[in-house]
């Protein structure tokens, strides 16, 4: 909802929760990763430790841009 003068009146706009969201989504990743990384050692199996820890440093590098996008867009309202 928008005021008269153009301003929302919405505590967040879609885009600010879009990138929490996104940014919750990838946290949550990286934290079951360990716990992934984890079974996998316990079962041996050091290619799929590798494969695990390979994902979890490409969503830890998503979570880094993720993060400088919302910074950008809370500051500025977009980039």
């Amino acid at each position: 909802m928008t005021t008269g003068n153009g301003h929302s009146q919405e505590p967040i706009s879609n885009l600010e929760y879009d990138f929490v969201t996104v940014l919750h989504n990838k946290a949550e990743a990286v934290k079951a990763y360990d716990s992934y990384i984890k079974d996998a050692q316990e079962a041996n199996s050091q290619p799929c430790v590798e494969l695990f820890q390979k994902l979890r440093q490409s969503d830890i590098e998503q979570a880094q841009e993720i993060r400088n996008h919302l910074k950008e867009v809370l500051q500025h309202g977009k980039m």
